[in-house]
């Protein structure tokens, strides 16, 4: 059986890169649910290569904002085909390139921003000659502050993937019915369920726990074999 690694970056770095960045195209609102009445929005995917630029309603992604269900699905569904398919649309997720200003040195693979993962150019060349799969890298608008900086793609890290129910709360709340929301504090030892994982690409984020990045074997063995490791990697069991 494949073996699976949760990725983070260090605490302790060489690296210095700051953002001062959006995606171009804002985010899906958050939610006000009527049957559980939470507001939240949790979503951390972005969808760079999406486009909006001919999106009649674009100008209603600019603003961060809670919004009634009703009217949240309504723009979850027109941005829904210009994401890949299947693509988890949590209120929160964000759409085009990065756009704004970097400052400072960053590692080939740098997760410092869970929502902005981003790689070097070469890194991402390197990784898919070596066959690792399901890696898409897109441009970004970043102005940097220095001369010398390298090209950073922004990595279009997919949600897969769950939790085992073994390792959540036993007095865990079902989720919400009406608008999902599932709220509990990932656990200290996680478990992935078997059955849930993807086996199409190497890097992907957990669907619930879009913060969470996970790498499999080969996708940790070759960021190793080629020297691009800057995270802290520890192997979660698989049931």
């Amino acid at each position: 059986m494949m073996r699976f690694y949760e990725l983070q970056t260090p605490r302790e770095s060489k690296y210095t890169g700051t953002l001062r960045a959006r995606h171009k195209w804002g985010s899906l609102p958050g939610i006000r649910c009527p049957e559980c009445k939470a507001t939240w929005a949790g979503g951390m995917t972005a969808y760079p290569g999406a486009d909006l630029s001919t999106l009649a309603e674009r100008g209603e992604y600019e603003k961060p904002r809670p919004e009634p269900l009703d009217e949240f699905v309504r723009l979850r569904e027109l941005v829904r085909p210009r994401v890949p398919p299947g693509g988890q649309l949590l209120p929160g997720a964000k759409f085009g390139p990065l756009v704004g200003t970097a400052s400072g040195t960053f590692s080939p693979l740098f997760f410092y921003y869970v929502e902005k993962p981003l790689v070097h150019r070469e890194a991402l060349e390197k990784l898919q000659a070596e066959g690792v799969r399901g890696l898409r890298g897109f441009p970004t608008e970043l102005r940097f502050r220095q001369k010398k900086h390298p090209e950073l793609l922004e990595l279009e890290v997919l949600p897969h993937g769950r939790l085992h129910p073994d390792c959540t709360p036993q007095d865990r709340r079902p989720a919400c019915p009406k608008c999902g929301c599932d709220n509990y504090t990932f656990p200290e030892e996680p478990i992935l369920e078997a059955a849930s994982l993807p086996t199409h690409t190497d890097l992907f984020r957990l669907s619930d726990f879009e913060t969470i990045f996970i790498g499999t074997e080969r996708f940790v063995e070759t960021v190793r074999r080629l020297g691009l490791e800057e995270l802290d990697i520890r192997e979660v069991p698989v049931r």
